[in-house]
């Protein structure tokens, strides 16, 4: 297996630990979602990723903002795949946080210098094979052929097209035309043509942006009411 190894980090689920346990938070869908854009900052400047195996920090950057966006927009539906790679993305991350602190603990028993460890109850017993009374080389062989059917097949994955999606630049432009040409509009309206989510979500990232950059006006009566949004005057 090849290990993405960079100044300070081995792989993706190494740089997104070290972010929660700096901000002292557990593992959590709450934490992920805040650690998302310190996540996505870090490898979009990090030059010292390569290409080639870029796909491990973006497949979990793609599950980093499925979890930001469903904070930022609990309205929408998500599939029941997308829910399985949420709950499978803070798996990983509990699982990886005990193989470190295990590997930490045997690099400590290493660097003390003893080569040997043993169960003091068992120590000076004499292994031996004793199985069940009226067992048969035909039990061994549905024994075995049991143990074999618990590994997992590995399945060859189809093939998916990466679809084109839109830069958020693209879409503060586009949303920008869209206000100029009317008094005031709702969001819902802006993305009534969205093709997919991913869409909505970009536009909504684009509305916020255009918030802090003060080129919109944003008026909401009250939660999950409807968002409406209009230009300011240059003047």
């Amino acid at each position: 297996m090849y290990r993405i190894k960079l100044d300070k980090f081995e792989g993706p689920l190494e740089l997104l630990l070290e972010l929660i346990e700096k901000d002292k938070m557990d593992v959590t869908e709450l934490s992920l979602a805040k650690v998302a854009d310190e996540y996505l900052e870090y490898i979009k400047n990090n030059e010292s990723i390569n290409l080639a195996h870029l796909a491990e920090f973006l497949s979990v950057a793609s599950k980093l903002i499925l979890i930001k966006s469903r904070a930022l927009l609990p309205m929408l539906k998500f599939t029941e795949e997308e829910e399985e790679e949420i709950k499978d993305l803070a798996y990983q991350l509990e699982e990886y946080k005990k193989f470190k602190v295990a590997a930490e603990t045997l690099g400590n028993l290493t660097e003390a210098g003893r080569i040997c460890y043993s169960r003091e109850g068992f120590g000076g017993v004499k292994s031996i094979f004793y199985p069940p009374e009226n067992f048969n080389v035909f039990d061994f062989k549905k024994y075995f052929q049991l143990v074999l059917a618990e590994i997992p097949v590995i399945e060859k994955l189809q093939e998916e097209i990466v679809s084109e999606v839109v830069t958020l630049e693209e879409r503060i432009n586009d949303l920008e035309q869209k206000l100029r040409s009317r008094v005031s509009s709702s969001f819902a309206e802006l993305v009534a043509g969205a093709r997919d989510k991913v869409d909505v979500i970009v536009s909504f990232l684009a509305m916020l942006e255009m918030v802090k950059q003060r080129l919109v006006m944003v008026e909401q009566g009250e939660m999950f009411a409807e968002i409406r949004l209009s230009m300011k005057n240059s003047g």
